[in-house]
């Protein structure tokens, strides 16, 4: 008998578009969530070396939610490797400017950090709003 090794091919074939609604969710539990399916984690055909996640758009990125003080004491520092250039902004900044990228941020840090991951991030859209463009591709609502 031999193992089934999926080839990039079938994967491409095989891929789903899902939405996810982040209305009143907890931040980490949903990214943790939305990484394994763009993983292809949830998958029979999941193979380590290939990207065989599916699609993900997440809307309502506004209304996230997290727990404890993370509000204030959650920092995002960001560096442009010039001297004097590290900017810090709190979770509560971020979330009231741009909503899209907390999630953002939370799924890529639970993802690969290599080439691999970086084309699996590409398959994710968020969305501040309840609205996206994404209605061509008959996205299915994913429960999280």
């Amino acid at each position: 008998m031999n193992s089934y090794v999926a080839t990039a091919s079938t994967i491409a074939q095989d891929r789903k578009w899902y939405v996810v609604d982040a209305e009143g969710k907890t931040l980490g539990r949903l990214a943790s969530e939305v990484a394994k399916v763009l993983r292809g984690k949830n998958k029979p055909t999941y193979t380590p070396f290939l990207d065989c996640g599916d699609y993900v758009i997440i809307v309502n990125a506004e209304k996230i939610a997290v727990t404890g003080k993370k509000l204030d004491q959650k920092i995002y520092r960001t560096h442009s490797r010039y001297v004097g250039s590290m900017r810090e902004t709190t979770l509560r900044d971020l979330k009231a400017k741009k909503p899209e990228k907390v999630i953002e941020y939370a799924v890529k840090g639970m993802l690969p950090h290599g080439p691999l991951g970086r084309q699996m991030y590409k398959k994710l859209f968020v969305y501040a709003g309840a609205d996206h463009k994404h209605q061509a591709q008959k996205p299915v609502e994913l429960t999280i």
